[in-house]
């Protein structure tokens, strides 16, 4: 049984915080795609 699970992610870049609080639990079996603005990646 396979699981995905983060709990209050948090990022930044010199100072900047992009990134706050993210919480995520896939299960086994689920498919997920987090997308953004073209050419943000």
């Amino acid at each position: 049984m396979a699981r995905v699970l983060l709990r209050d992610v948090r990022k930044s870049y010199t100072g900047m915080q992009v990134i706050h609080g993210v919480s995520i639990d896939v299960a086994d079996g689920e498919f997920v795609v987090i997308v953004g603005p073209s050419g943000c990646g």
